[in-house]
């Protein structure tokens, strides 16, 4: 049982860094994915197991790889979120951050 418990905690953990690096509150998330704040923080503490459901759900909204939450890293960059915050904005939002995006690049090409 200690060693669930641990799997628990180590997941609810890397489930509420995963929720604010994204800046959403636990109230914001578990509206999100369809579940009452007080589970959420129940699974952010690690009192309670997640449904794969419900990690599903969370990986697609936050977004972060089951990998990440699981096992506590996300070895490559995190395109697919980027790609999904890009599709939230405004076309003219989307315009701003792609030019800043590609001078970014730009920058970092004449650094090399």
């Amino acid at each position: 049982m200690d060693s669930k418990k641990e799997i628990n905690i180590s997941i609810g953990s890397n489930i509420k860094k995963a929720r604010e690096k994204a800046g959403l509150t636990q109230e914001q998330l578990s509206e999100m994915i369809g579940i009452g704040p007080k589970s959420l923080s129940a699974v952010e503490r690690g009192t309670v197991g997640i449904s794969i459901t419900t990690l599903q759900k969370i990986c697609n909204i936050l977004p972060v790889s089951s990998d990440s939450l699981i096992f506590g890293s996300d070895v490559q960059n995190d395109v697919k979120g980027l790609t999904q915050r890009l599709e939230r904005l405004t076309p003219k939002q989307y315009e701003i951050a792609r030019d800043m995006l590609y001078m970014l690049l730009k920058a970092f090409e004449l650094k090399e």
